[in-house]
């Protein structure tokens, strides 16, 4: 069975927004404000966090 690596893209209390593998995200964590995800790809998850950038729903790191 292969063991595929998720992502996820988090915009953190300060706007900024980072992607971060689904082994690191967790729903209780209080500096997380919201949450974009899962992504199969690290490239895709990028992809997308410039369309958050550009719609100004966060900032870059």
């Amino acid at each position: 069975m292969e063991n595929t690596q998720l992502w996820y893209i988090v915009k953190r209390k300060t706007s900024h927004c980072e992607i971060v593998p689904s082994n690191l995200v967790r729903d209780d964590d209080p500096e997380i404000m919201e949450k974009w995800g899962t992504f199969t790809s690290q490239s895709e998850a990028i992809a997308r966090r410039i369309g958050l950038i550009r719609a100004g729903k966060c900032q870059p790191v």
